[in-house]
């Protein structure tokens, strides 16, 4: 067999396996899990993931202000997968509004890397918009998620507002950003696994 023919039949392998995975988890009953976005969640969040990193130097060794909210993440898992969609797209949004603050001028980042960082964030929210459906949409919209929303308050409140935007401040707040998108990323991979096992 040819290369070309080899590298051929591993590609229809591989469109293969995704189509039989996306029908598998449609038909367990986990209609948010069958948004065709989703598919793209993965690849978007592991770009995320890597700009975060590379955005900046090394992340700092400094401790945050306000502890992470494990437990949150912990709780999350017995919820409905729309209620985890939800779920990650709002700490998506509150992760995003940090970096709305006034002052940037102290970040020492690589600004052209933070804005695609945020341009992803924003496509990634915007995809599970699509997938959320409209009756938890409608709950959401009027019983956010609020430990996630105080934590996320007390977070810029005792970091960003604190300091003025300081650059100590900024990279506590991207060493927070990358615990949250790790934490989301576990979070997706649960509710993949969680799926596959019904």
């Amino acid at each position: 067999m040819s290369d070309t023919n080899t590298i051929l039949l591993l590609i229809f392998i591989m469109t293969s396996w995704t189509s039989m995975m996306v029908f598998f988890f449609c038909s367990a009953g986990t209609p948010g899990l069958c948004c065709n976005w989703l598919q793209r969640y993965g690849h978007l969040s592991n770009s995320s993931l890597t700009l975060i990193q590379t955005m900046g130097g090394q992340l700092t060794d400094q401790e945050s202000p306000v502890a992470f909210p494990y437990q949150l993440y912990k709780r999350i898992k017995n919820n409905t997968v729309d209620t985890q969609l939800v779920f990650i797209r709002d700490s998506l949004k509150l992760m995003a509004g940090l970096y709305r603050h006034d002052n940037l001028s102290s970040v020492t980042w690589d600004t052209k890397k933070m804005e695609d960082f945020l341009i992803i964030i924003h496509r990634q929210i915007d995809g599970l918009n699509s997938c959320v459906s409209t009756e938890t949409h409608q709950v959401s919209q009027n019983r956010r998620n609020r430990p996630l929303c105080r934590y996320y308050h007390r977070l810029k409140k005792n970091t960003l507002c604190s300091t003025g935007g300081s650059p100590a401040s900024w990279e506590l707040i991207r060493k927070e950003s990358k615990l949250h998108l790790d934490q989301l990323n576990q979070l997706w991979g649960f509710m993949v696994e969680s799926a596959g096992a019904k």
